[in-house]
């Protein structure tokens, strides 16, 4: 049992708060619950920090344990691999939170009964007709002016409406954090379900369009891949005698070969719809582009993005002996989700759908990243996810200010906007770099290390074909660029339109949050240490021992294997560092 709660009070605030969040929004309004979620959010950032301080402290893991039943321990565990992921997510969660307010006001507003849907920015205002502009303009990208012209009831509404959306995104949040963060597969399904319920009401409450179908599209496709998730999860505690991932790591050689094959399957196909990957993305474009901004702002890049976290825990760490001999299939997968997306991203005119297929192209970046065989191509990945997060943030919160500032998301009635919006501009051009992979953002080293790491395992090989598949992928980064910078010269360039002679700046909610996440970017980009040498540590460390997956080049190993190799020596070791809750060191870390 632990004696210290960080990770489990971070995991569990926001759960607990989300009544509270919509008791809140319907007594006292929308500011107090938008900066009551902020509060609750922040504070279990806060937390999360604490452990992960004392992971750059020399530590290899924190882990809470806590006993359970009959299918283990129900256990939380920060280390080298699952610190990005969750940093990632509960910053984002936490700034979205404040972005949501006048973004969410202004949606839900448009869709109040009797006060007309002008201007929402959805696939039918994307038609051939002229933007509506109506009085919901009056304040552009306030909400709060607008709010004063309406009736108590009507502001009851809305409050209501506010009280239940933040208690919806506080339970999403800690789905997606748990997910990370869980030690048992029985208890990695369970919150791996329960960040898809939340979200599939956020998108049929306030999306776009035909919203309720777009979202049981999105529920249908991501929960039959769950299930089959949950089939191979079974399959390997059964075999394993447990379900912990300790157990099932320490007893991975019991399972049979005729079944371990079927597992893998499992976990691939299952997850690649998570990621969506190409075969599996059929979902992502509609959900991703209908959701409202702020809940699309989590969807790309925090939650598909779990996909690689968990092929990385529950294939690569523990069933690790299956993994050379399936990485070239993934790195071709991989490959082909990059170069689709990209292309599919080049042919859309509206803006949200560009970044949907965007991030089904930065997926197989990722993807591409994990098949590469080597230590620093999966390093490489995981710190894509990093980069995606920030820069896919940036990128989205940038299309949502368009949509509340000109009425309408299609790039072919914008232009010119970089003299009316110019602090949007300069912020989304910051995120464009990010997912180009130009320094000095977080995206050059991330991109830098996962192409270093496919081209050492081509070279070292002498494989042409990985040789060849490098090549296409690089090509692929050109393709990245024609569609963002594309999308930039198409909304931000150009002669601006004569009915867009009334937009301005959008408010200060949206605008510094997107600050935020560019200023992350930029500062990660000059200092990409703080996360690659957690991630390089502890991946170093799941693979000791496993000489055809390629070790970090010599220079690089003097810095690294100290700590890869404390992780490697304590695993399935509790100890105390400092702390009084239980740490161990299964697999690597630092």
């Amino acid at each position: 049992m632990a004696e210290s709660y960080f990770l489990l009070a971070a995991t569990f605030i926001p759960l607990l708060l989300a009544p509270v969040a919509y008791v809140i929004g319907r007594r006292a309004g929308a500011t107090a619950v938008t900066w009551f979620s902020f509060g609750a959010l922040a504070i279990s950032t806060g937390l999360l920090f604490i452990p992960t301080m004392l992971l750059h402290g020399g530590m290899t893991s924190y882990v809470e344990t806590y006993k359970w039943g009959q299918f283990g321990d129900f256990g939380l565990r920060l280390d080298g691999l699952a610190l990005p992921f969750a940093l990632i997510i509960y910053v984002l969660c936490t700034v979205l939170a404040i972005y949501s307010k006048p973004y969410m006001i202004h949606k839900i507003m448009e869709d109040m009964p009797g006060h007309g849907k002008a201007g929402d920015g959805s696939s039918s205002s994307s038609s051939s007709s002229a933007p509506s502009h109506s009085s919901s303009h009056e304040s552009p990208g306030h909400g709060g002016g607008t709010m004063m012209l309406l009736s108590p009831e009507q502001k009851q509404y809305v409050n209501s409406q506010m009280g239940l959306y933040f208690a919806l995104y506080l339970a999403f949040s800690m789905g997606m954090l748990g997910t990370v963060l869980a030690t048992n597969v029985i208890e990695f399904y369970v919150f791996f379900e329960l960040m898809l319920v939340p979200s599939f009401f956020l998108i049929a409450f306030y999306g776009y369009g035909a919203r309720r179908r777009i979202a049981l599209m999105f529920f249908f496709w991501t929960h039959v891949g769950a299930v089959v998730l949950l089939l191979s999860l079974l399959a390997m505690g059964f075999f394993a005698g447990g379900y912990d991932f300790a157990t099932i790591k320490a007893n991975a050689g019991n399972i049979p070969q005729q079944w371990l094959a079927l597992i893998v399957f499992g976990l691939v196909a299952g997850l690649g719809v998570k990621l969506a990957a190409f075969l599996l993305h059929i979902w992502l474009p509609y959900a991703h582009a209908e959701a409202p901004t702020p809940v699309s702002a989590l969807l790309s890049p925090a939650m598909i993005g779990i996909g690689a976290y968990a092929l990385l825990r529950l294939w690569l760490e523990l069933l690790t002996g299956s993994y050379e001999q399936y990485s070239l299939y993934i790195n071709m997968w991989g490959l082909a989700t990059m170069i689709y997306g990209g292309a599919m991203a080049l042919m859309q005119d509206d803006i949200k759908k560009v970044l949907a297929y965007s991030s089904i192209s930065q997926m197989g970046y990722i993807l591409f990243g994990l098949g590469s065989e080597s230590i620093l191509g999966i390093s490489g990945a995981t710190m894509l996810y990093v980069s995606h997060g920030l820069g896919k943030a940036v990128l989205f919160m940038m299309a949502g200010s368009i949509i509340l500032q000109t009425g309408t998301r299609s790039m072919s009635r914008l232009g010119g906007l970089a003299g009316k919006m110019p602090y949007t501009a300069v912020i989304a051009f910051i995120g464009a770099l990010t997912i180009m992979g130009v320094p000095p953002t977080s995206g050059f080293m991330a991109e830098w290390t996962m192409f270093n790491g496919a081209l050492q395992t081509a070279a070292h090989n002498g494989d042409w074909f990985r040789a060849a598949m490098f090549g296409f992928g690089i090509m692929a980064t050109i393709l990245t660029s024609a569609y963002i910078l594309w999308m930039l010269k198409r909304v931000f360039f150009g002669k601006i339109p004569e009915e867009m002679a009334h937009v301005k700046e959008a408010s200060p909610y949206i605008t510094m949050t997107m600050l935020v996440f560019a200023a992350l970017s930029l500062t990660i980009g000059i200092l990409p240490d703080l996360f690659l040498n957690p991630i390089t540590g502890y991946i170093q460390g799941m693979f000791a021992g496993h000489e055809n997956v390629l070790p970090l080049p010599e220079h690089s190993n003097a810095a690294i294997e100290p700590a890869a190799a404390l992780g490697h020596e304590s695993d399935g070791v509790s100890m105390q560092e400092g702390i009084s809750a239980q740490t161990s060191g299964n697999g690597g870390g630092t």
